[in-house]
């Protein structure tokens, strides 16, 4: 599947505005995203980092892709047929539970960043992925992370 617009995207994610990082999916397969940020300068993390030399974040960048894996869970490991954020109860899709690593290698202006995401191993509801992020076709950052699917009781 490819090409996911931002109502899309807020079907499978329980993020919205001012958090929500994933603008675009341009590629999605069962074990594969890709996905993009196109930041504008009123954005929360462009006003107060830094003012006057705004940048993304790390912190930000990590989000971006930690989101993007969890759009490809609830798209392909849900276990629940059509989730819709809006109206699906009983289950947390992609949540954080480890950085393993993250290395970054160069600062991102606040400009459009691409995210590649591959899933790496599943155990049980236990989901490992590595990322990429570029921008302008230049490597900024390399993450390794978990995210888990659990219920969303420990949401409330």
């Amino acid at each position: 599947m490819t090409m996911m617009n931002k109502e899309e995207i807020k079907t499978l994610l329980h993020h919205r505005e001012p958090y929500l990082m994933v603008d675009t999916v341009n590629e999605i397969t069962n074990h594969k995203i890709s996905t993009e940020k196109n930041p504008s300068m009123e954005e929360p993390f462009a006003v107060g980092h830094f003012p006057g030399a705004p940048i993304i974040p790390g912190a930000m960048l990590q989000e971006l892709c930690t989101q993007s894996a969890g759009i490809l869970l609830t798209k392909y490991y849900s276990g629940v047929t059509d989730y819709n954020s809006n109206t699906t109860k009983g289950h947390a899709i992609g949540v954080l539970n480890k950085v393993e690593s993250a290395k970054y290698y160069d600062v991102c202006k606040v400009e459009k960043v691409n995210a590649e995401i591959e899933l790496i191993e599943n155990l049980d509801n236990l989901y490992k992925f590595r990322a990429k992020v570029t921008q302008n076709g230049i490597l900024k950052a390399k993450l390794k992370f978990n995210l888990i699917n659990t219920s969303d009781s420990i949401l409330f």
